[in-house]
C-alpha cells in the first residue's frame, strides 16, 4: 500500500501522569512506531525506489519557475551516482562532509548521498561568517565542504590555511554535484551496498551545531536511530498531515533552513513517508508567496514569525482597502470558533453555536480563504516550532481552517519532544510528549527529556569523539515549564534568561517578548531587568509593518530618529505593552520601554541563525539606551 493512501489513524494514547504532592511532575506516552533495529537513513531512497518506483517523492523548480516531480526511482538513482562520486574523490566511511547552502534540492540530495557513502554530514548556516564556518569545519574535522555559491567558497579563502583536514570544496552553482555523479561512473554499485551495510541505528548520522546564544557552538551528535525514533513516531501521530485524509496527496514546501534540526527532521520524515517535498531557498515575501502559489502544499513547516507575518500582511492589506474593521471582526470570529472547537474536543463545551458557524461561513470567502491562498491555497495543517505561537494566533488559524500543530524540542532531541496531538489541541501549550518520549519537571521548574530521539552527546575531538551529555538518560533542557493535569507542556522561559529584580522577583521574559513580537509594528523585543528595580524593554520596529503604518498615517517623511520618538507611534506601542502586561503581575510588568532606530539582526550579532536573541551582545551594544531607561524617574 502506498504511504499516501488513507489508512486508519492509530488510537490516540493519552500521557501517563506522575504527580508529587499534587503537582504533575512527569508525563510519558508509549511509542507508536516500533524501534528500528537495523539499517540507516541511507536506505530510505532505495527502499522507496523498490516499493514505489513511480511515486513522486520530491519536486524540483526549474529555471522557468515550473515544478517537476522527481520519482522515487529517479531520486535513488541520483543518490547512488553522487554517493559513488564521493567515494571516487577518496572520502572514507566516517568522514565528515559539511554542507553550507540555503534550502535547496541539492542539499537533500547530498545529505542522502553522503549517508549512502557512509559519511557524516555537518550542516553550516549559509549566513555564517568565515570565522564561524572555520570553527565548525575545524571542530568537526570535515574533509569536504559543499557550498551553494562561489562567493561562499571565496569568503572561506583566508581561513583555508587553518583547515588542514579540508581537502575538497564543491560549489552547487558551478555544477559540482553533477560532476560528482559523473566522476563516480566507474565505482561499482556494490561499493555503496557495502557501505550502507556497515551502518546501523547507532551509527553517527550528523553533527548539528547549536546556535550558540552564549559561547561557541557545540556539535550535537545525532544517530540514524535518533532520526528514526523521531520521524517514525511523528508520522504515526500526525496521521492527517503525513498520510493525507483528503483527495490531495500530502505535500510540503520546505523554506526553513536545512541547517536547523527542525527543517532537517521534516525533510527526512517526508522522504520516509513518501510525502512530496519541495525546496524554497528564498524567504523574501514575494519569492516565498510565488513558490507557495506554484507548489500548493497541503501542509507547512513554519516558525511563529511566518504565521505572524501572514496574519499581519492580511490585516495591512485590509486596512489599505478600508476594511480593517471587517478584518478585525473576522479575526475575532475565527478565534472564538477555534476556541469553541477546542472546548468541544476536550468535552468542556458544546462546540461552535449556529450563529458562530454562520458568521464563520460569511467571512470564509472574504478573509479566511485569502489567508489560506497566501499559503498556497491547499494548506490545511502547519507544524510550528522554534518559539511559542501564542493562544490568540493558534485559535485564529484553527478558526480560519488551518490546524496548527505546535511542537517543542531542541537540536539535542532531534527536533520535537512534544507536539499537539490531533483532535486534542490545547491552545497556548506545546502539546503532549511525542510518542516514545518522557517529560519531567525538575524541582526548580527545568524541563527534562528522555526518549529514543535523545542525542548521543556533544562532539569533542579532544576527547576522541562524543562526550555523553547525560548519565541517567534524562537531558536537562535549560527551559522552564510546567505540565498540566492532562500532560500538556507549557514553556515559560529559559532558565538562564530568568531575570531577578532588586526586589527579589523572578521574571521570565519570554511570555512578554513573544506577545509583543506578534504585534504588526514590532520586529524584536528584549525584556531587561536583571538586578534592576523594575522591568523595561528594548523594542525594534518591523520594517513592512512600520512602512505600512507610515503610509496610512502619511508619515513617510519621518527619519528613523524622528519615527522612534513619534508620539502617535509611542502611544500605539504603549497600548501593546499594556496588553502584554495583562499576562503578568505588577512586579513583572514592563514599566518603561524604548524604541530603537535599528533592528536586531544576525549580521550585527544580535540574533542567532535561528532568530534567538543574543542577550549579552544586545545589552552591550545598547547599554546606553538601557541605562537611560533607569536614569529617568518613572512617570
Amino acid at each position: 500500500m502506498s504511504r499516501r493512501e488513507t489508512t486508519s489513524p492509530p488510537p490516540l494514547i493519552p500521557p501517563e501522569i506522575r504527580q508529587l504532592n499534587g503537582v504533575v511532575r512527569e508525563a510519558s506516552v508509549p511509542a507508536l512506531a516500533p524501534p528500528v533495529t537495523h539499517g540507516s537513513l541511507a536506505d530510505i531512497p532505495f527502499d522507496n525506489a523498490q516499493q514505489a518506483p513511480a511515486e513522486a517523492v520530491l519536486s524540483r523548480k526549474g529555471q522557468d519557475g515550473r515544478w517537476t516531480d522527481v520519482t522515487a526511482a529517479a531520486f535513488a538513482e541520483e543518490v547512488l551516482a553522487v554517493a559513488k562520486g564521493l567515494i571516487a574523490e577518496g572520502l572514507m566511511p566516517g568522514d565528515r562532509l559539511a554542507i553550507m547552502a540555503r534550502t535547496t534540492y541539492e542539499w537533500t540530495l547530498l545529505d542522502f548521498a553522503a549517508w549512502a557513502a557512509g559519511l557524516v554530514t555537518v550542516p553550516v548556516y549559509p549566513t555564517s561568517s568565515a570565522f564561524q564556518t572555520r570553527w565548525i569545519l575545524q571542530d568537526s574535522g570535515a574533509v569536504a565542504l559543499a557550498v551553494e555559491t562561489a562567493a561562499q567558497a571565496a569568503a572561506l579563502g583566508p581561513e583555508r590555511d587553518r583547515l588542514p583536514d579540508l581537502r575538497h570544496v564543491w560549489t552547487f552553482e558551478k555544477g559540482h554535484v553533477q560532476h560528482l555523479a559523473e566522476l563516480g561512473r566507474d565505482v561499482p554499485d556494490e561499493e555503496i551496498t557495502v557501505r550502507r551495510g556497515m551502518l546501523g541505528p547507532d551509527s553517527l548520522a550528523t553533527l548539528i551545531y547549536t546556535s550558540g546564544t552564549t559561547g561557541r557552538p557545540k556539535g550535537c551528535a545525532l544517530t540514524h536511530g535518533n532520526f528514526f525514533a523521531e520521524v517514525d513516531n511523528a508520522i504515526e501521530l500526525l496521521h492527517p498531515v503525513f498520510k493525507s485524509i483528503s483527495k490531495d496527496p500530502a505535500s510540503t514546501l520546505l523554506f526553513l533552513p536545512l541547517s536547523h534540526v527542525f527543517g532537517r527532521m521534516v525533510a527526512i520524515g517526508c522522504l520516509r513517508a513518501r510525502v512530496r517535498l519541495g525546496h524554497a531557498p528564498s524567504i523574501q515575501t514575494e519569492d516565498l508567496l510565488a513558490d507557495l502559489a506554484g507548489f500548493r502544499p497541503t501542509f507547512l513547516l513554519a516558525i511563529p514569525y511566518v504565521l505572524e507575518k501572514v496574519f499581519n500582511t492580511g490585516r495591512a492589506t485590509a486596512e489599505k482597502m478600508g476594511r480593517a474593521a471587517s478584518f478585525d471582526r473576522a479575526a475575532n470570529i475565527a478565534r472564538r470558533y477555534g476556541e469553541a472547537v477546542e472546548a468541544q474536543q476536550h468535552g468542556t463545551g458544546p462546540g461552535p453555536s449556529r450563529a458562530l458557524r454562520a458568521a464563520r461561513a460569511l467571512y470564509d470567502p472574504l478573509v479566511y480563504r485569502r489567508i489560506r491562498a497566501a499559503l498556497g491555497g491547499k494548506v490545511r495543517y502547519a507544524i510550528c516550532g522554534g518559539s511559542p505561537l501564542g493562544r490568540r494566533l493558534a485559535a485564529f488559524y484553527a478558526g480560519a481552517g488551518v490546524q496548527v500543530f505546535e511542537g517543542y524540542g531542541l537540536t539535542e532531541t532531534t527536533a520535537a519532544a512534544t507536539v499537539t496531538p490531533p483532535l486534542k489541541p490545547r491552545l497556548g501549550t506545546v502539546g503532549w510528549p511525542l510518542p516514545g518520549t518522557k517529560v519531567r519537571i525538575a524541582a526548580d521548574g527545568e524541563v527534562m527529556l528522555r526518549g529514543g530521539q535523545l542525542f548521543r552527546g556533544y562532539w569533542d575531538p579532544q576527547a576522541g569523539g562524543v562526550t555523553p551529555a547525560s548519565t541517567d538518560g534524562w537531558f536537562p533542557t535549560g527551559d522552564i515549564g510546567n505540565l498540566d493535569a492532562d500532560g500538556y507542556l507549557t514553556i515559560t522561559g529559559r532558565k538562564k534568561d530568568i531575570l531577578i529584580t532588586t526586589g527579589g522577583k523572578n521574571v521570565a521574559p519570554a511570555p512578554l517578548e513573544d506577545w509583543l513580537r506578534a504585534h504588526p509594528l514590532v520586529g524584536q523585543c528584549m525584556v531587561v531587568g536583571d538586578n534592576r528595580p523594575y522591568i523595561t524593554a528594548l523594542i525594534t520596529l518591523e520594517p513592512d509593518g512600520i512602512a505600512h503604518w507610515c503610509r496610512m498615517k502619511r508619515k513617510e517623511h519621518l527619519t528613523a530618529a524622528e519615527l522612534v520618538n513619534d508620539p502617535e507611534l509611542l502611544e500605539t506601542l504603549q497600548r501593546a505593552v499594556d496588553e502584554a502586561n495583562k499576562l503578568v503581575s505588577r512586579a513583572e510588568s514592563i514599566r518603561r520601554f524604548t524604541v530603537l532606530p535599528v533592528d536586531f539582526t544576525e549580521e550585527a550579532g544580535h540574533l542567532t541563525p535561528s532568530l534567538k536573541l543574543r542577550r549579552e551582545v544586545i545589552a552591550r551594544d545598547f547599554g546606553d539606551e538601557i541605562e537611560e531607561l533607569y536614569a529617568k524617574p518613572r512617570g
